[in-house]
Protein backbone atom coordinates (compact mmCIF):
# COMPACT_ATOMS: atom_id res chain seq x y z
CA UNK A 1 0.00 0.00 0.00
CA UNK A 2 1.23 3.73 -0.79
CA UNK A 3 1.99 6.12 1.88
CA UNK A 4 -1.40 8.49 2.51
CA UNK A 5 0.75 11.12 0.31
CA UNK A 6 1.65 9.24 -2.75
CA UNK A 7 -1.98 7.68 -3.23
CA UNK A 8 -4.32 9.25 -5.97
CA UNK A 9 -6.89 11.97 -5.17
CA UNK A 10 -9.60 9.76 -6.23
CA UNK A 11 -8.43 6.46 -4.01
CA UNK A 12 -7.81 9.10 -0.71
CA UNK A 13 -11.53 10.43 -0.80
CA UNK A 14 -12.99 6.83 -1.36
CA UNK A 15 -10.83 4.53 0.62
CA UNK A 16 -10.43 7.25 3.40
CA UNK A 17 -9.89 5.24 6.35
CA UNK A 18 -12.24 7.32 8.72
CA UNK A 19 -15.01 6.46 5.89
CA UNK A 20 -14.40 3.21 5.52
CA UNK A 21 -13.74 2.60 9.58
CA UNK A 22 -17.65 4.32 9.36
CA UNK A 23 -18.96 1.36 7.17
CA UNK A 24 -16.95 -0.98 9.25
CA UNK A 25 -18.37 0.26 12.57
CA UNK A 26 -22.07 0.29 11.28
CA UNK A 27 -21.80 -3.19 10.16
CA UNK A 28 -21.00 -4.51 13.59
CA UNK A 29 -23.72 -2.13 14.96
CA UNK A 30 -25.95 -4.45 12.69
CA UNK A 31 -24.49 -7.64 13.04
CA UNK A 32 -24.71 -6.86 17.41
CA UNK A 33 -28.77 -5.77 17.16
CA UNK A 34 -29.14 -9.35 16.33
CA UNK A 35 -25.84 -11.62 18.22
CA UNK A 36 -24.01 -9.23 21.19
CA UNK A 37 -21.43 -11.55 21.13
CA UNK A 38 -20.10 -9.20 18.42
CA UNK A 39 -18.98 -9.93 14.39
CA UNK A 40 -16.46 -12.10 13.98
CA UNK A 41 -13.38 -10.70 12.18
CA UNK A 42 -13.22 -12.91 9.14
CA UNK A 43 -16.28 -11.68 7.90
CA UNK A 44 -15.77 -8.21 8.56
CA UNK A 45 -13.50 -7.91 5.65
CA UNK A 46 -16.12 -8.74 3.33
CA UNK A 47 -18.69 -5.65 4.72
CA UNK A 48 -16.58 -2.87 2.27
CA UNK A 49 -16.75 -5.29 -1.25
CA UNK A 50 -20.57 -5.12 -0.86
CA UNK A 51 -21.13 -1.82 0.25
CA UNK A 52 -18.86 0.56 -1.79
CA UNK A 53 -19.69 -1.20 -4.92
CA UNK A 54 -22.11 0.76 -5.97
CA UNK A 55 -24.19 -2.35 -8.13
CA UNK A 56 -23.96 -4.57 -4.69
CA UNK A 57 -25.00 -1.72 -2.69
CA UNK A 58 -28.27 -0.62 -4.94
CA UNK A 59 -29.07 -4.38 -4.92
CA UNK A 60 -29.07 -5.06 -1.36
CA UNK A 61 -30.42 -1.27 -0.66
CA UNK A 62 -33.55 -2.27 -3.02
CA UNK A 63 -34.55 -5.38 -0.90
CA UNK A 64 -34.25 -4.58 2.61
CA UNK A 65 -36.60 -7.08 4.25
CA UNK A 66 -35.38 -10.11 1.82
CA UNK A 67 -33.06 -12.12 3.49
CA UNK A 68 -29.33 -11.37 1.72
CA UNK A 69 -28.55 -15.10 0.91
CA UNK A 70 -31.84 -15.06 -1.05
CA UNK A 71 -31.01 -11.67 -2.48
CA UNK A 72 -27.87 -13.21 -3.74
CA UNK A 73 -29.69 -16.06 -5.44
CA UNK A 74 -32.18 -13.62 -7.13
CA UNK A 75 -29.16 -11.66 -8.06
CA UNK A 76 -25.97 -13.55 -8.92
CA UNK A 77 -24.08 -10.15 -10.31
CA UNK A 78 -22.74 -9.07 -6.92
CA UNK A 79 -20.66 -12.58 -7.13
CA UNK A 80 -18.80 -10.93 -10.11
CA UNK A 81 -15.57 -10.71 -9.60
CA UNK A 82 -16.24 -10.51 -5.53
CA UNK A 83 -13.55 -12.39 -4.82
CA UNK A 84 -11.13 -10.19 -6.35
CA UNK A 85 -12.81 -7.11 -5.18
CA UNK A 86 -12.40 -8.70 -1.59
CA UNK A 87 -8.77 -8.74 -1.42
CA UNK A 88 -8.20 -5.72 -3.14
CA UNK A 89 -10.05 -3.84 -0.46
CA UNK A 90 -8.65 -5.71 2.00
CA UNK A 91 -5.30 -3.47 3.03
CA UNK A 92 -8.36 -0.66 3.23
CA UNK A 93 -10.17 -2.39 5.71
CA UNK A 94 -6.94 -3.04 7.73
CA UNK A 95 -6.03 0.12 7.47
CA UNK A 96 -9.85 1.18 8.56
CA UNK A 97 -9.53 -1.01 11.47
CA UNK A 98 -6.66 0.28 12.81
CA UNK A 99 -8.10 3.58 12.74
CA UNK A 100 -10.70 2.19 14.66
CA UNK A 101 -8.64 0.85 16.99
CA UNK A 102 -6.57 3.80 17.64
CA UNK A 103 -9.72 5.58 18.52
CA UNK A 104 -11.07 3.20 21.24
CA UNK A 105 -14.56 2.38 18.44
CA UNK A 106 -14.46 -1.16 18.53
CA UNK A 107 -12.97 -4.42 21.27
CA UNK A 108 -12.07 -7.51 20.58
CA UNK A 109 -14.34 -10.19 23.16
CA UNK A 110 -12.18 -13.25 24.52
CA UNK A 111 -13.94 -14.94 21.53
CA UNK A 112 -12.33 -13.15 18.91
CA UNK A 113 -14.95 -10.97 17.95
CA UNK A 114 -15.22 -7.37 17.36
CA UNK A 115 -17.75 -5.44 19.81
CA UNK A 116 -18.30 -1.74 19.28
CA UNK A 117 -18.19 0.61 22.02
CA UNK A 118 -20.90 2.98 22.52
CA UNK A 119 -20.96 6.57 22.10
CA UNK A 120 -17.75 6.61 19.96
CA UNK A 121 -19.22 7.31 16.53
CA UNK A 122 -22.97 9.46 15.63
CA UNK A 123 -25.84 7.42 15.90
CA UNK A 124 -27.09 9.77 13.10
CA UNK A 125 -26.02 8.86 10.35
CA UNK A 126 -25.82 11.57 7.72
CA UNK A 127 -23.53 13.13 4.60
CA UNK A 128 -23.88 12.69 0.87
CA UNK A 129 -26.76 10.70 -0.50
CA UNK A 130 -23.94 8.13 -1.42
CA UNK A 131 -22.69 8.15 1.78
CA UNK A 132 -25.78 7.53 3.57
CA UNK A 133 -26.14 4.74 1.31
CA UNK A 134 -23.22 2.72 2.04
CA UNK A 135 -23.71 3.42 6.00
CA UNK A 136 -27.29 1.72 5.38
CA UNK A 137 -26.48 -1.46 3.57
CA UNK A 138 -23.31 -2.08 6.05
CA UNK A 139 -26.07 -2.05 9.07
CA UNK A 140 -28.36 -4.52 6.86
CA UNK A 141 -25.18 -6.70 5.85
CA UNK A 142 -23.80 -6.94 9.44
CA UNK A 143 -27.23 -7.71 10.31
CA UNK A 144 -28.04 -10.30 7.84
CA UNK A 145 -24.22 -11.82 8.22
CA UNK A 146 -25.91 -11.71 12.28
CA UNK A 147 -28.72 -13.88 10.89
CA UNK A 148 -26.64 -16.12 8.57
CA UNK A 149 -24.11 -16.91 11.87
CA UNK A 150 -21.93 -19.58 9.71
CA UNK A 151 -18.82 -18.08 8.13
CA UNK A 152 -18.54 -20.91 6.18
CA UNK A 153 -21.91 -20.27 4.57
CA UNK A 154 -20.93 -16.59 4.14
CA UNK A 155 -17.80 -17.62 2.32
CA UNK A 156 -18.94 -20.12 0.42
CA UNK A 157 -22.05 -17.59 -1.07
CA UNK A 158 -19.42 -15.19 -2.06
CA UNK A 159 -17.03 -17.53 -3.52
CA UNK A 160 -14.19 -16.17 -1.14
CA UNK A 161 -11.88 -18.75 0.49
CA UNK A 162 -10.43 -17.54 3.96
Amino acid sequence: MKRWDQRPFEIKNLFNPAFCGVILYRAMQGYEEVNSEGMPFSIALLILPLCLHKDSREIIASNPRRYLLKTIDQHPQILINFAQRARDLMPYALEAFGLLMERGCFKVSTSGCLQTVPRKVRKTISGSPETISCQRVARLVGKEFAHISDRATIYTTFGVRP
